[in-house]
């Protein structure tokens, strides 16, 4: 069995009267707030030799704090050997493509086959203990199935880092881009969706432009527009450019414009009546899609170690590309 681990922290003068915790996250840049407060709460923090277990407690100048960090747990979610599309990985993090169909998270119905099982198979020991348990760090999400870019952390000190970069409204070096195909083609070439999401008031599953919501901010601009074959205007792609990062943002955005997004189960209505505008071709990839056309194309944020900034793409992938083919094709 792995030791225990300890850090000690002197507290200065400046920082007498603080909160416990606070001068804890403070000096100890490498554990997490809600790491740190586990811990207090576990009994693993003490002053002058005291057990301390409330995270409020005052600190006095001079006082010697001593944090317990006990081994990590294995991992509650098993390891599962699910083959990964790695774009990028070092010892902190790891970006992957993420297929159509796959969970991020262990939850009802997905106890296992998700992104967090394979990616401790992959990891293996090079995962760190976020949280004070051995397993990755979900910074972001993309439902199951949309596809595309995805970075996950792999030690507590990423986490934090790449955390605070997802928190709320999107700053500084974060990019997230998308590329939807849409029903319809908007009249305006790019704009801006300001509307604030909530829970629909009667579909659980869902999200709805609702007053008093969180803030939402979507920009978008069509990059191609698509026919009929009649010559009508039947659908367009769209980029995204996400400023904040909510549920099912894109989805409900596009849907409250008029233009959902192809495919989408949720918020796509009138299924037969708009694909039988299209030609057989894309009609028959549209069928054969079977979800969402929705893929995180683009992916920019802050290195949590080094602070370079980092770039990646992901083509379309195959079934996408197949509906966007079949889309042109008919023009």
């Amino acid at each position: 069995m792995a030791e225990s681990e300890s850090e000690t922290v002197m507290v200065v003068p400046e920082e007498a009267g603080a909160r416990l915790d606070r001068v804890l996250a403070a000096r100890i840049p490498a554990l997490s707030r809600s790491r740190l407060k586990a811990l207090i709460l576990g009994g693993e923090v003490t002053i002058e030799a005291r057990t301390v277990r409330d995270p409020a407690a005052r600190v006095n100048s001079g006082d010697t704090v001593r944090v317990n960090l006990p081994p990590p747990e294995p991992a509650e979610p098993a390891p599962e050997h699910i083959p990964l599309d790695i774009v990028y990985e070092d010892d902190a993090l790891v970006v992957i493509n993420k297929p159509f169909g796959l969970v991020v998270h262990p939850a009802a119905g997905h106890a296992s086959g998700t992104l967090v099982n394979a990616l401790i198979a992959h990891c293996g020991d090079s995962l760190s203990g976020i949280g004070g348990v051995k397993r990755p760090g979900i910074v972001h999400r993309l439902d199951k199935d949309t596809t595309g870019l995805m970075v996950v952390a792999k030690t507590d000190k990423a986490h934090k880092a790449l955390a605070k970069q997802f928190e709320d409204k999107l700053e500084g070096p974060l990019e997230r881009g998308y590329l939807a195909l849409v029903w319809g083609a908007p009249e305006r070439p790019r704009g801006t969706i300001d509307a604030p999401l909530d829970r629909h008031p009667h579909a659980r599953e869902k999200r709805a432009v609702r007053e008093g919501g969180r803030e939402a901010v979507t920009h978008w601009q069509v990059l191609e527009r698509f026919a009929d074959p009649e010559g009508k205007p039947v659908a367009s792609l769209v980029e995204c450019a996400l400023e904040t990062g909510r549920t099912h943002q894109i989805r409900v955005h596009l849907a409250h414009i008029g233009h959902p997004i192809m495919g989408d189960p949720l918020y796509a209505t009138g299924f037969q009546t708009r694909a039988a505008r299209l030609g057989p071709e894309a009609r028959a990839a549209l069928t054969a899609l079977g979800r969402q056309a929705l893929h995180a194309y683009w992916l920019g944020f802050e290195h949590p170690v080094t602070h370079e900034t980092m770039t990646f793409e992901a083509d379309l992938p195959p079934d996408l590309a197949a509906l966007r083919e079949a889309l042109a094709a008919a023009r």
